[in-house]
C-alpha cells in the first residue's frame, strides 16, 4: 500500500484533517501547474497536505473543479472516465462547506462521502423473523460493481442534500415507490460510518481511500406493493428470505457497503445477536468506524 498524506485545512490556529490521499494522487497534484490548482503546501515530513485554501467557499470549489478537469483532460487518472457532474459536499471544522468536488474526484482527495441507503421489507409470518427482504440486483453495464446485489434503493448525497430527501428521490427513480408512502412510512435509524479501501471492483485506481457515512432508512411495505426499475441502474428486484439472503451475502454478491448496511439492519432486527455470532461486538462496531474528520456525522460541542 502506498503512503498516505492527510489532506488539511489551515482554519488560521491548526490544520485540520479533512480527507486521506494517497501519494500517486499527491504527486499528481504536486506536478498541477499553479495557475490550475492555486496554492499548494506539502509537508512530507509529517505527510500532509495543504491546498484549496480561498477566501470564499466560491473560489474554492472553483480551484477544485480546475483540477480535476485538468486531471479529466489529460487522462490522469482511470477513475476520472466515470465522470458523473455530480458535486460532493467537503466540510470544515464547524459542520460549515469548505467545497464541493466533482463525485468520480472525491475518492482522489479521500474526503468523507455521504449517502443514505434504505431496506424495504414486507411482513411474512411463514418465513424466519417474520419477513422477507426487498433486494435489487444493479444494472450489469453500470459504472461500477455492475452485476452485484445492493440495498432496496441506495444513493450518494449531493451538496446540499438532505438524507431523508435523497431517500425520497432514489426510491421514485430507482424502485418505482411514491413519494407519499416513502414519505409516510420510512423510518431513519442512524448511520453506518466505515473507510472503504477501494478495489478492482469499483473500477479506476486501486487502494483509494473512501470514508463514508451511509445514513440508514427502513420501509415496510404492503404485501401488494413491489419496487420496480424505474431507471437503468437497476436490473430486477428480489424477494427473498433471510436466509436467501445471508447465501447470496456468503457468496460475495453484495457491494461490499451494501453488505455492511444488511449487516446493520440483521442486528437492529434481532436477526444477527452475540448468541449467534461469536464476532457480534467487534462487527457492530466496525459498522460505526470513528471518522476523524469534521462534517454533519460528528456532533459540535
Amino acid at each position: 500500500m502506498s503512503t498516505l498524506f492527510t489532506l488539511t485545512w489551515d482554519d488560521g490556529v491548526n490544520k485540520l484533517p479533512i480527507g486521506l490521499m494517497t501519494e500517486n494522487v499527491l504527486n499528481k497534484l504536486v506536478k498541477t501547474p499553479v495557475a490550475v490548482k492555486g496554492e499548494l503546501e506539502v509537508r512530507r515530513d509529517l505527510r500532509e497536505v495543504c491546498v484549496f485554501q480561498e477566501k470564499t467557499e466560491k473560489e474554492r470549489s472553483e480551484w477544485v473543479a480546475s483540477t480535476t478537469a485538468y486531471w479529466r483532460e489529460k487522462k490522469e487518472f482511470k477513475i476520472l472516465e466515470g465522470w458523473r457532474n455530480e458535486l460532493y459536499p467537503v466540510y470544515g471544522p464547524k459542520n460549515e462547506l469548505l467545497y464541493s468536488v466533482e463525485r468520480c474526484a472525491a475518492a482522489l482527495l479521500g474526503v468523507v462521502m455521504y449517502g443514505a441507503h434504505m431496506m424495504a421489507y414486507v411482513k411474512s409470518p411463514e418465513s424466519s423473523y417474520g419477513i422477507k427482504l426487498w433486494v435489487p440486483r444493479r444494472s450489469s453495464d453500470k459504472q461500477t460493481y455492475g452485476g452485484m446485489l445492493d440495498n432496496t434503493v441506495a444513493g450518494g448525497m449531493a451538496t446540499g442534500e438532505d438524507p431523508f430527501e435523497c431517500i425520497i428521490r432514489e426510491a421514485d427513480e430507482e424502485a418505482s415507490l411514491p413519494d407519499k408512502l416513502v414519505r409516510e412510512n420510512a423510518t431513519a435509524h442512524g448511520t453506518v460510518t466505515y473507510i472503504y479501501l477501494r478495489s478492482k471492483l469499483a473500477t479506476g485506481e486501486v487502494g483509494l481511500i473512501q470514508p463514508e457515512v451511509q445514513y440508514v432508512f427502513d420501509l415496510e411495505l404492503p404485501e401488494n406493493v413491489a419496487p420496480k426499475p424505474n431507471d437503468s441502474e437497476v436490473e430486477c428486484f428480489y424477494l427473498w428470505t433471510v436466509e436467501e439472503v445471508q447465501e447470496h451475502m456468503r457468496k460475495g454478491e453484495f457491494k461490499p457497503n451494501c453488505a455492511l448496511l444488511m449487516l446493520d439492519f440483521f442486528i437492529r432486527h434481532g436477526i444477527l445477536t452475540p448468541e449467534n455470532e461469536a464476532d457480534f461486538d467487534e462487527i457492530k462496531s466496525r459498522l460505526h468506524r470513528p471518522l476523524n474528520f469534521p462534517g454533519p456525522h460528528v456532533a459540535l460541542s
